[in-house]
């Protein structure tokens, strides 16, 4: 019997989180995921694998074993994401790769202490997110659909940028983006959005993926493809532990990896909550413990394995959203090439091969749907005044860094740490604003959580308590309690 998953009523499939896709499926959803974070997972160990060679820490040799050790670890990451086990994993579609926010800190403390720093301090902040996490998912009620749908929305037009330095190759200069960069980038764009429109649902689900390839294609004449260390590449090599020697423990630079580790469990939840948006998947403070303790864990392995610390992919999450693909085993497969990648570098240096401007053309279509998983998610909200004011500062701070990327060059590291991220800065805003502006709701929606922690009957009543004034909620929640107590009776 073929994947015939039920489609609702906007066409999408609606199966379930736990379905297994048959091979002839999962492959080519898989590969998606993969091509679709691939320049994304790779960009962390060339930066920071740069600025050391720069610095004289480590040989340009050691380049392409930082990429294939982040691929192999980056795989692992996420089947103990989508599988799980107890206590560790969220069990949902969720790609996992090595997080931007700590670029500028493993630098620093690179520079400063050695490579075996870095490791020590990317050891030392998976076990303190490990520890954390029951504590900070606990915090899952302060957010409530306003938060989400504002910090959702933040991460997909923060990733905008990422998307525009694709098209530009690298990054953007005062030249601006080349002219045939741009035209194959708005090639692949508009080939997804016609694969989308006209071609059967078999062909509509792998629409980035086809995109891509022949979005590569094209680009062969144009000399935009580079292949060359394809030749040189070995067809396996092995990661193994404590490459660059054993982990140096330094206090400041621990202290400062652990703040980078505050705001990775910021990111990791605004994602976790996104994708259960996304697949119809209530997140409750179990679930997203379970996931803030896989990046922990994920991200011990990475100090292990040399490389650096781990968060979920919101491109993926954006990808999940135009397939309508819920099946976690599709990522779960994805990490299984991603590992495969790591310890096949040749295979991983042709998937490298595949021209930025492609890539960047894809993204656009990518985080522009998380950005729109966001409106979806505040479109639940009622937007009075205070409402309004929480989504406008939120998304006026966040997009500071994103539109001006030396703002804070000024600031001290550790603010520089935390609100560079256009990202972790809207989200703090958010949570901020909404305590301070909406505080009789939050009092309402946990008062809510307890009555259905407890069995009560009214909780249905008032799920959505934040969403309305203060006075109708304390009229439901009267309601709620009377509708408790007559089933009590």
């Amino acid at each position: 019997m073929g994947f015939r998953p039920k489609l609702g009523a906007d066409g999408k499939p609606i199966e379930s989180v736990d379905e297994l896709p048959p091979w002839k499926h999962l492959i080519p959803l898989g590969l998606q995921h993969v091509l679709a974070m691939y320049a994304g997972a790779v960009a962390v160990p060339l930066v920071v694998g740069g600025a050391l060679i720069s610095a004289g820490k480590l040989s340009p040799d050691d380049l392409g074993y930082l990429v294939t050790a982040d691929l192999f670890v980056a795989g692992i990451a996420t089947v103990i994401q989508s599988i799980g086990f107890k206590w560790f994993g969220v069990r949902l579609p969720l790609m996992q790769g090595c997080t931007f926010a700590a670029v500028s800190p493993m630098i620093v403390i690179g520079s400063q202490y050695g490579v075996g720093a870095i490791y020590g301090s990317v050891i030392a902040s998976g076990i303190f997110m490990m520890l954390l996490a029951p504590i900070f998912a606990k915090l899952v009620r302060f957010f409530p659909p306003l938060v989400t749908g504002t910090v959702i929305l933040i991460i997909g037009l923060s990733l905008m940028g990422v998307a525009a330095n694709w098209i530009g190759g690298g990054i953007i200069t005062d030249g601006g983006a080349p002219m045939q960069n741009v035209a194959l980038a708005a090639g692949t764009l508009i080939l997804i959005v016609l694969i989308e429109r006209f071609a059967p649902p078999v062909l509509a689900r792998i629409s980035i993926l086809l995109g891509i390839l022949i979005g590569t294609l094209v680009a062969l004449p144009m000399g935009l493809v580079h292949w060359g260390k394809v030749g040189s590449a070995d067809w396996v090599g092995i990661t193994t532990p404590f490459y660059f020697g054993f982990p140096i423990f330094e206090v400041a630079a621990i202290v400062s990896m652990c703040i980078v580790a505050l705001v990775i469990m910021t990111e990791t939840t605004g994602d976790i909550l996104a994708i259960g948006e996304i697949v119809d998947v209530k997140i409750d403070s179990r679930r997203l413990a379970d996931g803030l303790r896989a990046d922990g864990l994920s991200t011990t392995l990475g100090g292990i394995f040399n490389t650096f610390p781990y968060t979920a992919f919101a491109q993926n999450v954006g990808l999940v959203s135009i397939t309508g693909v819920r099946s976690r085993y599709v990522a779960t497969f994805a990490g299984g090439v991603l590992i495969l990648l790591g310890l096949t570098p040749k295979m991983g240096a042709i998937v490298e091969g595949i021209p930025q401007p492609v890539l960047g053309g894809a993204g656009i279509a990518l985080f522009g749907m998380v950005a729109a998983s966001g409106v979806r998610t505040l479109s639940t909200v009622k937007f009075n005044n205070k409402n309004i004011l929480v989504v406008a500062i939120a998304l006026g701070v966040a997009m500071i860094p994103v539109v001006r990327d030396s703002f804070y060059n000024d600031f001290p590291n550790w603010f520089k740490t935390i609100f560079h991220s256009g990202i972790s800065a809207g989200a703090i805003v958010a949570i901020l604003l909404n305590l301070l502006l909406n505080s009789d709701k939050v009092r309402a929606q946990a008062d809510a959580q307890a009555l259905d922690a407890h069995g009560g009957a009214g909780y249905d009543a008032v799920r959505e308590v934040t969403a309305v004034d203060p006075a109708e909620a304390a009229a439901e929640l009267a309601e709620a309690d009377e509708l408790s107590s007559r089933t009590k009776q």
